[in-house]
């Protein structure tokens, strides 16, 4: 086999591709990623991890500004707004070095540049065509913009402008409040400014369980963050150095004078100049479209990740990369992808982590229902970290067969914890299970236990 064919190549290194590549080249297929930029995609160099960082900085912030709680005297301290940033890069570069480590690592062959489709098999990089059977699309996504209302990358950002500011602003819209969106309300207001946040929807978070979202709202409001719901965009002036929006909600107009505007408004998949014209492969609205196993309509192309819808998370994108691989491979009792099992996470303050079905879609599917509840008010742990006054632990599951149907939590370290629910689903555990789980003490995730037990009236701490 040439250095230009392999067995399988992978368009793009995010967190589906590269890890579909490791995953081919363990199996013993000869292995190409063609990546135009830096390996690791949006989630290492601009999403998941560099984000993470930047909100690590704010809880830190907000740790100086109420250390009194904790017996501490802080005075007058400060950040630097350049080097909060510079970590958070640095963070990312740290990473993304990683991944070109276990590139070598795992003898796979990286392509710079921008990959087109070029016939049967074939895939087109600059001057270079490079074969082979398999084709796996992992192009990701980019940020929507609405019309009229487009980023400038000025004064109305994207997430990446809203990653590296040259200075802190003062004031500032998000637009927006799906994850995107409140992680950065909830990251600058935390370092100061004065944060306003609208949606269209009638409610924040609008995947989220209707109590989920009624929640975050009450703590995001206390903490002075301006929410307005049902909201309609009217128009964006842009002056010198500040932009006024104006937008209706709340059956008012709205004047509202800001340093910067955030657009969070969703994503698009990154289709366009793939060469999938001269194929099969069907697109809907901007997303390529696959069967269960990530196969396209033409015979040996797949897609994986953003690039293949929702939900646009890192981890969906990874597990289908090596379910697409493993598929391919003929490895044995392997399962495709089940979505109801995938959680959700938002790192605001508070934290929000979700899996499954929320209470309403499960009633709109039929069940019957057992629900538990679960406060941090009652958590020796939640009380000692200062921790009790915003939370929920809810659990829904199934009254004829005890199947839990989906976990909902709000508080300190939810995105920690609610790996317990998802493994249990996964392994399609009963309440029974989680009842008889020994929870360790002094912890948040005796929460957990506590919500399965009052689902059937046995919660002790209540």
């Amino acid at each position: 086999m040439s250095d230009k064919n392999f067995d399988i190549i992978i368009i793009g290194g995010g967190p589906g591709g590269y890890v579909a590549a490791i995953r081919a080249a363990q199996l013993g297929m000869k292995t190409a990623v063609v990546e135009r930029d830096n390996l690791g995609g949006i989630c290492l160099n601009w999403g998941c991890i560099p984000t993470k960082a930047l909100l690590r900085s704010s809880e830190v912030h907000h740790l100086l500004e109420n250390a009194e709680e904790f017996g501490f005297k802080v005075k007058d301290f400060s950040f630097d707004i350049k080097k909060v940033v510079e970590r958070s890069r640095k963070v990312s570069e740290k990473l993304v070095g990683g991944i070109g480590h276990l590139m070598k690592k795992n003898k796979i062959t990286v392509i710079k540049g921008e990959a087109k489709l070029n016939g049967k098999g074939k895939v087109k990089v600059g001057a270079d065509t490079y074969e082979a059977k398999h084709i796996i699309i992992a192009t990701g996504a980019r940020a929507r913009q609405l019309k009229g209302f487009e980023a400038d990358g000025e004064l109305i950002w994207t997430y990446r402008e809203a990653m590296v500011p040259k200075k802190m602003p003062k004031k500032l819209l998000v637009v927006g409040s799906g994850a995107i969106g409140v992680e950065f309300a909830s990251f600058y207001k935390n370092m100061g400014a004065e944060v306003t946040l609208v949606e269209a929807l009638d409610k924040i978070l609008p995947v989220e369980d209707d109590e989920i979202s009624k929640i975050a709202h009450k703590a995001f409001t206390k903490q002075g963050i301006e929410i307005h719901t049902g909201a309609e965009l009217i128009e964006f002036k842009k002056g010198k150095s500040d932009v006024t929006a104006k937008f209706k909600a709340g059956g008012k107009e709205h004047s509202l004078k800001v340093d910067n505007i955030i657009m969070a408004v969703g994503i698009v998949g990154n289709v366009e100049n793939l060469g999938l014209e001269g194929t099969k492969v069907k697109i809907d609205r901007t997303h390529i479209v696959t069967d269960e196993w990530s196969a396209t309509a033409e015979k040996g192309i797949y897609a994986i990740g953003d690039v293949a819808g929702a939900p646009w998370l890192a981890h969906k994108a990874s597990h289908e990369g090596i379910i697409c691989v493993e598929k391919i491979a003929g490895v044995a009792d392997i399962h495709p992808l089940d979505k109801s099992n995938i959680p959700g996470c938002t790192y605001s303050r508070p934290q929000i982590a979700s899996v499954g079905l929320t209470e309403k879609a499960a009633k709109d599917a039929g069940y019957k229902l057992k629900i538990g509840r679960f406060t941090p008010a009652g958590n020796g742990k939640a009380i000692a970290m200062g921790e009790e006054e915003f939370g929920l632990i809810k659990v829904i599951f199934n009254e004829a067969n005890g199947e839990l149907l989906g976990a909902h939590m709000i508080g300190a370290e939810v995105t920690e914890m609610i790996q317990g629910y998802a493994v249990g689903k996964t392994c399609e555990a009963t309440e029974a299970e989680f009842m008889h789980t020994i929870y360790p003490h002094p912890t948040m995730s005796e929460m957990m236990h506590e919500a399965v037990l009052d689902a059937y009236g046995r919660v002790i701490h209540m």
